[in-house]
């Protein structure tokens, strides 16, 4: 066991966790922070992206343990981020979304895209996202969400 510190959405936190748990894990049964999803446990499909000191990570491949005393962002720390709020509404609006199950890691992802200037051609948005794996809707809902996102947000 071990006892960490971290901040997650902006609220600090201390915990006792078993050495091998995940970040994952912890979001989601310590601190019931269900938006952070769970698919391939594997780091391969990109459901359980997060931030972590600004920077997106697989969660379900990252120990929770070695985010001790960082800060951490789930999709649930979103609710005032005014791009994380148009990037919603231009997904809502391109159809960026069908079952849903992605979308959280999808949406972070694509506010990191938009931060770090790499949605300038459809070719450079679909490279960024191939991290991010979607089985519903064929990436050009998400494509087009992104582009849209990427535009109102210049």
């Amino acid at each position: 066991m071990s006892s960490i510190s971290l901040q997650v959405n902006h609220q600090y936190f201390q915990t006792e966790i078993d050495d091998r748990m995940t970040l994952a894990d912890l979001l989601r049964n310590t601190f019931h922070l269900t938006g952070t999803h769970l698919a391939c446990e594997l780091g391969v499909c990109g459901s359980c992206t997060v931030l972590v000191n600004d920077e997106p990570i697989r969660s379900c491949i990252t120990l929770a343990a070695s985010v001790s005393g960082m800060s951490v962002q789930t999709i649930e720390g979103f609710e005032d981020d005014h791009k994380m709020k148009v990037i919603r509404e231009c997904f809502s609006e391109a159809h960026g979304l069908q079952c849903g199950f992605c979308t959280p890691g999808m949406l972070i992802t694509v506010r990191d895209m938009i931060i770090r200037e790499k949605c300038n051609s459809e070719s450079q948005i679909r490279n960024e996202l191939s991290g991010n794996l979607c089985r519903c809707t064929g990436y050009s809902g998400i494509v087009k969400a992104t582009q849209l996102a990427n535009d109102r947000l210049k």
